[in-house]
């Protein structure tokens, strides 16, 4: 594809980016049980306005767009209050939550640098529940993460393992709130009395769930504590595109005081280009999602918040109950908000979340730890609470299908076949395991059960070495 010759009209472009999206998920439905956090039309609608009154002011500048900065700051303090954060506690606002969680990292280590110099080989210790963007840190910023189990009745971090870890490397020690997966909030008390008593950096990951989680405490669900009430917690990351409504990319990362928040920043005066300073990664960035973020905020209030989410965990308990009745279903853990996954000992659950897609809606497959079953996740957010009965009903009628399918896919069988072929010819096996997955060419799959199926059965550094050989020939 060129640049055309000649410009095309608005009606044409209009039309063409319309087409494309043909293919997409349909997110306003509420059907899409993952990405998407929709506030409904009228906030929405807002929201959508004050982002592009501010779509060309830059944050890269505050002398030159005193707006942008007001805005972010408005916003991060209304966020700190939320976590009841302290008048020492600061942040800013990022891209979103893999921004916020690599900053976060990146800022522990120079401090530890700052602090510790005799360290030269950090170590991270998180529980195998906590957040990728973790492991992507690692890779980024030359620190190694050590990796704790996790009970596997409540899927809460081990404690005890987490410290039996500990050594003279250690700089971070990293809770959820929640875990994603499965919607479970880590001990943060615990773990943060740990980090206080070795002088470490306290990461708490609330991107998914801290706002929801803080509005449930302030309305008296017995909501396990997480925040900066606790001594010992260093860090908060907390995503306002989730669960705060806002459109993205808009996240916070909060710090417990100035002085560790100044290795976040950069400065350089060293070229011959004007002086640049960064709060975050990027330079040049659109103050769109600061303007929408604080239209969210100022929309909704405190009493349109707590509405969403009165709402949003009734759904939740019904959607628990009722996938816990299906046969053959049985929901992991005991969530703490409203996220949750369930897992099966009789079916294929991948091709289950494939006739759901049929039926028009989108369950996300997880795959299996040492001490986890492979699952679906749901995420249930305010556009999906009149669909409980309709997604039920659904998912009993997904389930019996496969249930009666003749062309069912046993795990068992393709975990064998698998290692067959990694066994006979581990060097030459991928293009064969590809083939059986159904990937090739540059196109997206129409199923995603037997790709699914492949991946679970793959030892992770092969099926990461897939993915990544597998998009890097989408993107051309």
């Amino acid at each position: 594809m060129h640049i055309p010759e000649t410009g095309r009209s608005r009606e044409e472009i209009m039309q063409a980016l319309e087409a494309y999206k043909a293919g997409d998920l349909p997110w306003k439905s509420g059907r899409v049980m993952a990405y998407v956090y929709d506030p409904g039309r009228e906030v929405y609608d807002t929201a959508r306005d004050a982002y592009m009154m501010f779509l060309s002011e830059s944050g890269l500048d505050p002398t030159t767009f005193p707006s942008a900065m007001r805005l972010e700051r408005e916003v991060v303090r209304m966020i700190i209050n939320l976590v009841r954060g302290d008048e020492e506690v600061v942040g800013n606002m990022t891209s979103g939550g893999t921004e916020s969680i690599l900053l976060a990292m990146k800022t522990a280590r120079d401090w530890a640098r700052a602090t510790r110099p005799e360290i030269t080989a950090p170590e991270m210790i998180l529980p195998r529940t906590a957040h990728p963007s973790f492991h992507k840190a690692c890779v980024y910023f030359g620190i190694k993460p050590v990796i704790v189990g996790f009970d596997p009745v409540t899927f809460r971090a081990d404690v005890k393992a987490m410290e039996a870890a500990i050594n003279e490397n250690t700089i971070i020690l990293v809770g959820s709130a929640p875990g994603y997966a499965q919607g479970v909030v880590d001990p943060i008390e615990d773990i943060a009395a740990l980090a206080e008593k070795h002088a470490l950096w306290c990461h708490v990951d609330g991107c998914v769930g801290g706002i929801h989680l803080s509005f449930m405490r302030k309305m008296g669900y017995d909501t396990p504590p997480f925040d900066f009430s606790i001594p010992g917690v260093t860090t908060i990351s907390a995503d306002m595109h989730k669960f705060g409504y806002a459109p993205k990319n808009a996240s916070i990362i909060m710090y417990r005081n100035k002085e560790l928040r100044k290795h976040q920043f950069f400065a350089c005066i060293q070229t011959t280009t004007y002086a640049l300073i960064n709060p975050t990664v990027m330079s040049t960035k659109t103050a769109g999602p600061m303007a929408g973020s604080w239209a969210t905020l100022n929309m909704l209030g405190e009493s349109g918040y707590q509405k969403i989410v009165r709402e949003v965990q009734e759904a939740t308990d019904r959607l628990v109950a009722g996938v816990n009745a299906i046969e053959g279903l049985r929901v992991l853990g005991k969530p703490d908000m409203c996220l949750f996954s369930f897992t099966s000992d009789e079916i294929n659950l991948f091709q289950v979340a494939d006739q759901m897609h049929r039926r028009g809606w989108y369950i996300q497959p997880q795959f299996s730890t040492e001490l986890s079953p492979y699952n679906l996740h749901i995420t249930v957010n305010h556009s999906s609470v009149n669909l409980t009965e309709a997604l039920l009903d659904d998912l009993r009628a997904s389930v019996d299908m496969v249930r009666n399918s003749t062309d069912q896919i046993p795990i068992a069988t393709v975990r064998e076949q698998v290692n067959a072929l990694l066994t006979a010819n581990p060097e030459n096996a991928t293009e064969t395991i590809l083939a059986m997955g159904g990937i090739s060419g540059t196109e997206l799959p129409e199923s995603m059960a037997m790709i699914n199926t492949v991946l679970e059965c793959l030892p992770d550094p092969l099926a990461e070495d897939l993915l990544i050989g597998y998009l890097n020939d989408l993107f051309q």
